[in-house]
């Protein structure tokens, strides 16, 4: 039994249920389907999206679930394992069920995939953190520790500078050779301690981070520790389908146009499934994007096959 829908969303993040609202009150027969694996979930709150700074992640989903509810959007919590087109979608979901649709939008968002360092994952979304901007001003002047992963750790190890001026760039397994002339001008400009040697584990007292420790023993007092996760893109179903794709420095992505339209006619993606920096406001904001284009197209197609 195949379910037939005008709009398929994978993803129900930021992204998946800004496109669903739209359509949803385009009167357009739309199922949107999640796995129910936010990226942001170890957060406790989100910041920067105007009306909501502050807002817990779970609770932003399940008032945008509530909200696409009222329009007829259908929400599955599944997973799609698979895509065909011909000239329609047929999409497979883990669960066993297929459903067709006119028109696929790909917004299953990325992984993190943290450094193996014990402990690390444990206070990720708490003391260890990855975006300034998110969580900057909730830890504004406390003693921060940066983490290197790559030599582009130096350009979050400035950022930071902005929240705190007791910054310590742990170059972990990044060679001091690798930094340049003008890295180091900068760092030193900013403040920034640079510290060489690979961290070996984190120092928790009371549930609450107070130190790094390197390899060698050294324990440096720190209460926060930004780091740059490894960005791994859900994007799977686009390259199946026979979308262009492209390498950049966080992973391989879809080629897109301004809304969001792959090179495959009808296959859109949204949110960090269209690209790394995607913050919650740019996520939902490439879902409504994509969803108003998305109808538009329906339309045009219909009034163009009519005689």
């Amino acid at each position: 039994m195949t379910d037939r829908y005008e709009v398929v969303i994978v993803g129900g993040g930021a992204a998946g249920l800004s496109a669903g609202l739209v359509l949803g009150r385009a009167r357009r027969h739309t199922l949107v389907v999640d796995a129910g694996e936010p990226r942001n979930a170890p957060a406790a709150h989100m910041q920067g999206y105007l009306t909501r700074d502050g807002m817990s992640p779970a609770e932003f989903l399940a008032t945008g679930r509530e909200e696409i509810a009222r329009y007829g959007v259908e929400l599955v919590r599944d997973r799609a394992v698979d895509a065909t087109r011909d000239g329609d979608f047929t999409i497979t979901l883990a669960g066993g069920r297929t459903v067709r649709a006119r028109a696929l939008v790909i917004a299953t968002g990325l992984k993190d995939e943290l450094p193996n360092i014990p402990g690390l994952a444990e206070r990720y979304g708490r003391d260890v953190l990855h975006c300034p901007y998110c969580h900057g001003w909730e830890v504004r002047d406390q003693a921060f520790g940066v983490l290197a992963t790559t030599p582009m750790s130096v350009h979050q190890a400035l950022m930071v500078s902005q929240w705190s001026k007791d910054v310590t760039l742990f170059l972990h397994t990044i060679a001091e050779s690798e930094l340049t002339d003008h890295d180091l001008r900068r760092l030193a400009a900013a403040g920034v301690k640079v510290v060489p040697g690979e961290v070996a584990g984190l120092v928790v007292t009371d549930d609450r981070l107070n130190g790094v420790r390197l390899a060698d023993g050294t324990v440096h007092d720190r209460s926060v520790l930004f780091t740059a996760p490894r960005a791994i893109p859900q994007t799977e179903l686009p390259a199946r389908l026979g979308a262009d794709m492209q390498e950049t420095p966080f992973g391989t992505y879809p080629v897109i146009d301004e809304r969001g339209l792959t090179s495959v006619p009808g296959l859109w993606t949204a949110g960090n499934a269209s690209g790394f920096a995607e913050q919650v406001i740019n996520a939902a904001s490439r879902g409504y994007r994509a969803g108003a284009a998305i109808n538009g197209e329906l339309l045009m197609a219909d009034l163009d096959a009519t005689p």
